[in-house]
């Protein structure tokens, strides 16, 4: 038989409307007693009726999330799957569930995202990604719907967001590899329509240009992030050119082209970024940098949850610390 509120509010020695406030995380009713009543809810096994509890209070607790759209590239790159454990972990703390979409394009990413919020399946989204003259963020403006993108927007002020310093991380980076006495470096990224790439390929060329190295253009490619995108990409730039390093901005680009170095039998240094595990088994490991894709998650989630419950917070946005991983 199914679990009561009234025998939840019974257990916990609360009213069944306390029950109520406390499965839509009211911010009135005290953590103590919050507690108490998720311990009875454990206890006699009970689950909310989400389809009764939507009725009343017009919020579905669900969370989207927009993924990148090749779901073979999603599965290989942790970046995401990490990302994907931070908001989870924190929604489900706080009773809300998660609903992943993608599509192939940025058009069939706003369809996707009317189709939710018209359909009334979620309360907010999560973007995963920030593209220059953002069209998904137009769309979620002009239409008044809840979102945190993960990147910096062009419009920091008055958008939700979560990123690393990611022009910092990239300069830090190229100084250390220059550091290793190299000159000619090459930069293998992402899209230039993204903003992380854009970021990333700043921190690159200021860090060349105050050690006085001059920036060669061709020396730069733009690739899918994928390990066959950083293969061809680093065939291409080994064919043309005498280079002595390969900066890229996701580790998975690294693997391709480290794969493609070794082919070419040069002794050329190559690093990652977003320091997932499958950089530790390269020979040799690849150098990378630490970028906290769970509190990426994490604090995503957090602003997104506290905006639909209208928690009052003085922050709009969190920049998670970086590190630079030498393993050499």
């Amino acid at each position: 038989m199914r679990v009561t509120i009234k025998e939840v509010a019974k257990l916990a020695n609360v009213s069944p409307s306390t029950v109520s406030r406390v499965l839509t995380d009211h911010p009135k009713i005290s953590q103590a007693t919050k507690e108490r009543v998720w311990k009875a809810m454990k206890e006699l096994d009970y689950h909310p009726n989400v389809t009764a509890r939507k009725l009343a209070t017009n919020a579905t607790k669900t969370i989207g999330l927009v993924l990148p759209n090749d779901v073979k590239l999603l599965a290989e790159n942790p970046f995401f799957i990490q990302v994907l454990t931070g908001i989870t972990s924190y929604a489900q703390a706080k009773g809300y569930y998660i609903m992943l979409t993608n599509a192939a394009t940025e058009e069939g990413e706003i369809e996707a995202l009317n189709h939710l919020f018209r359909s009334n399946l979620i309360d907010g989204v999560i973007m995963t990604v920030v593209r220059e003259n953002d069209q998904c963020a137009k769309f979620l403006n002009e239409n008044n719907h809840p979102y945190v993108v993960i990147g910096k927007p062009n419009d920091t002020d008055n958008t939700l967001w979560v990123d690393n310093d990611n022009f910092q991380a990239m300069y830090e980076m190229v100084n250390y590899i220059i550091r290793l006495g190299n000159q000619k470096i090459a930069f293998i990224g992402g899209s230039s329509a993204l903003t992380v790439t854009k970021n990333r390929r700043s921190g690159y060329e200021m860090a060349l240009t105050n050690r006085g190295i001059h920036f060669d253009d061709s020396l730069v490619k733009s690739v899918k992030f994928s390990e066959a995108g950083g293969y061809e990409a680093a065939k291409v730039l080994l064919k043309d050119n005498e280079i002595d390093a390969i900066v890229t901005t996701d580790d998975l680009i690294a693997v391709g082209a480290l794969k493609a170095v070794k082919e070419a039998k040069k002794d050329i240094i190559v690093t990652g970024f977003n320091n997932t595990p499958i950089g530790n088994y390269q020979n040799p490991p690849l150098p990378t940098v630490e970028i906290n894709a769970v509190q990426l998650g994490h604090y995503s989630a957090r602003l997104l949850i506290e905006k639909l419950t209208k928690v009052e917070s003085t922050m709009n946005s969190y920049i998670v610390d970086t590190k630079l991983i030498k393993k050499a």
